[in-house]
This record gives C-alpha cells, structure tokens and sequence, in this order.
C-alpha cells in the first residue's frame, strides 16, 4: 500500500510540474547583429561634402552657390541648389523611412511560432475542460498506477508458478512420506504450495482450518486494490458527468449577453464534451482490467480449493491405510494369545 500511494503522488507531481512547464512562454529571439559601417572616405580636394549622407560627394561648389542637400541615397547626385528658407523635399523623408525599415523587419518577423503536438494538444483540451479535470486527472493517475501494480504482481506470480513440484508433492503424499511433502512445499513462492505447506505443518492440530486461512490469505493478496478499481469504475462517468452539468450551466450562465453569447456557449459545451469524453475514457481503461483480474481470482480460488480437498482426502486415506494396517498387524497376535 505505501508503495502505491508513493507511486501515485510521484505520478501527480510530475504531471503537475509538466502542465506547468508546458504553459512558459519560449524566451525571445536575440536581437539581429547591427550592420556593420565601413568609414567614410574623405572626399578629394576641392569637393564639398553633402550633409547628413556619408560618403556622398557633391559637385565642386561655386563660389556664391550653397551646397544642395542630401537626397538619402548614398552617392547619389546633386540637384540644383535649394533656395533659401525652402522645405526638404518629401522624397528625402520615404527614402529614409524606405531605409530604416530593413533593420525594424526582423524584430517583427521575429514572432514566436505557433504551439503544436500532441502535448500542447493534451493541454489545451485540459483547460478547454474546466475545473473538474483536476478530480479527473487524480482518477486517472489512480487508475494506471493500480492498473500497472496488478499487472506486474500477476506477472510475477505467473512467473513463480511451480507445477512439478506440486505433484512431486501429491506423489509423496501418495506414498506415505509427509515428511518428504512438507520438505519438497517448504521455501516455495507459488501460493498453492505454500497453502499446502501450511496445511501438512498444522495436521495434527487441525488441517482443514490451516488450509483455509493459508487459502484466505492468498486470495486477499490476488484481489488486493480491485475494490479501487470498482471505485475507479463507477466515479470516473460520475465526474464526467458532473463536468457536463457544470459546461452547461456556463453556457446557460452567457445567454443574455449578445456579445460573448456565441464564443460563451460553445466554450462551454466543449469544457461539458471534453469532462464527459475524459470520464468515459478513465472507465473504458479500468474496466477492461478489473474484470481479467477479478477473473484470475476467481482462478486461483479455484486452484487452491483444488489442491486443499486433494490434499485432505490423500492425507485421510493414509490415515485410514495405517490404522488397518496397525489392526490387521493386532489381530493375529490376540488370536495367537488366545489359542495359548
């Protein structure tokens, strides 16, 4: 029991610390690299600079004339010299816009890409399904816990089955050696031999009672957590449908508004969906191996009562044996004392 309880919580904490891990966001890209700028060339002499545009080289200024302004192209051309007080021309301000927007477009194709798999799919339908997927997901960890507990402790039992030594057992008692019996049965893991065991050490004292409680106990050990998967069974439709009931109140709950009513209602008739489809599911899962373990008891009761009733009647029959073998052994010596 302790170790299904340590394994059950274990199981739950990792659940928990995966939905959690799950729901962070991924962390942002790195910046882009800047572009690197080569230095710009001193111009030759006798040639004047345009402002504001590295590298652009204008014509030879004219005494008297003003150097015309940068047009935003790298060495471009000048045009004729801007009056003075007149505005820049609104090419200058698109093709710097024109310019700056190469470096802005990484930062905002750098989005981060949609959720998708079959995790993130297990995750958002177990939000979609509200707050009684939490009792749901207890259940279910329950249940594969106590599922896989059975499944290894048949298995090992299958495993520590020993039939040969049983009718080496069975052969001994037929012959009159119980000594040898109870040696062949002593140490053994199957649990008709134990039984039998069990029985030809208490005997002389009562053989039927021994037999029965061996035969008790075994049978408690094969059947041990099937009332949880009972349990298991029936509560998991139960909280589906509870989960129905709740979605459906939520739906209800949004009909006056006309706003949110569409996106309201539907939300809450999938959370009602997904709580009933999860409960079915959980049941659909246990149930199936509820009932081969409820009929591998039944097998194994019927193994032991098997083995118990041959072994009382083998044993009365070599009680009877040596009871008539003592009379006749009696009677020719009275007869003999008599006849003296």
């Amino acid at each position: 029991m302790k170790t299904f309880l340590t394994v059950s919580l274990f199981a739950a904490v990792a659940a928990i610390t995966f939905h959690a891990a799950a729901q962070t966001p991924p962390p942002p890209p790195p910046p882009p690299p800047a572009a690197a700028t080569t230095p710009a060339q001193p111009p030759p002499p006798g040639m004047a600079t345009s402002p504001g545009v590295p590298g652009a080289v204008a014509s030879p200024a004219a005494p008297g004339v003003m150097p015309s302004p940068a047009l935003g192209v790298p060495g471009a051309p000048t045009t004729s010299p801007a009056a003075p007080g007149a505005m820049p021309s609104p090419v200058v301000s698109a093709t710097l816009s024109a310019a700056a927007s190469p470096a802005a477009s990484p930062a905002a194709s750098a989005a981060p890409p949609p959720k998708t798999g079959w995790t993130n799919f297990l995750i958002d339908n177990f939000q979609k399904g509200g707050p009684i997927m939490w009792p749901i997901l207890i259940v279910s960890i329950i249940a594969v816990a106590v599922v896989l507990e059975r499944a290894f402790w048949w298995i090992g039992r299958w495993m520590r089955r020993d039939p040969k030594r049983i009718e080496k057992v069975f052969t001994a008692i037929e012959t009159g050696d119980v000594t040898e019996a109870s040696r062949l049965s002593r140490g053994s893991r199957d649990p008709v031999l134990r039984m039998m065991w069990n029985g030809l050490n208490h005997q002389h004292a009562s053989l039927q009672g021994a037999l029965q409680v061996a035969a008790g106990i075994e049978i408690k050990r094969a059947g041990r957590f099937l009332v949880v998967m009972d349990t298991l069974v029936t509560l998991a439709p139960l909280l589906g449908l509870l989960g129905t009931i709740t979605g459906l109140i939520r739906s209800f709950s949004f009909l006056g508004n006309e706003e949110l009513a569409v996106q309201a209602v539907t939300g809450g008739i999938a959370e009602a969906l997904i709580a009933t489809a999860c409960g079915l599911g959980i049941a659909i899962f246990s149930l199936i191996p509820f009932n081969f373990f409820t009929s591998r008891v039944s097998n194994l009761e019927f193994e032991l009562q098997t083995a118990a009733t041959n072994l009382e009647v083998m044993l009365e029959a070599q009680t009877k044996a040596r009871e008539v073998g003592i009379g006749e052994t009696t009677t020719p010596s009275s007869a003999t004392r008599s006849s003296i």
